[in-house]
């Protein structure tokens, strides 16, 4: 494929596996999914759901911006979360963060995350 590039940026946590934080092809952007790591220091934010899933938000903010987009461009998000009882404060988080019209989303509950952390968000980006 030559229209696919690699989306980078210092502003979100580096990858912790072989994977990229984002791919562009064409007028599409896939996020990978982020988890509440600071990009400063690499290192999982305190705090309880509502701090994780702030930093998650932060995360995929700035990888959208480097791709040439905002979050507003998101057409579809994946959310997992360790415990499906956070679900509203994750909602709270996502009003904030989102306006109507809101893309479309999946959320499940998953048995574990990486570095132990309650949330993982994903989002499919069109420009």
């Amino acid at each position: 494929m030559n229209n696919r590039a690699v989306i980078n940026t210092a502003l979100a946590p580096s990858a912790i596996g072989p994977y990229s934080q984002a791919i562009k092809v064409g007028n599409t952007v896939w996020i990978s999914g982020q988890i509440p790591r600071d990009a400063n220091t690499m290192e999982v934010v305190p705090g309880g759901i509502v701090e994780e899933t702030r930093q998650v938000f932060a995360n995929l903010i700035a990888i959208a911006e480097a791709a040439g987009g905002t979050l507003d461009n998101a057409v579809k998000i994946n959310i997992s979360l360790t415990d499906l009882n956070n679900f509203a404060a994750v909602n709270e988080v996502m009003a904030d963060v989102f306006s109507e019209p809101y893309p479309a989303r999946a959320c499940v509950q998953v048995a574990a995350l990486p570095k132990g952390v309650q949330v993982e968000i994903e989002a499919v980006l069109a420009l």
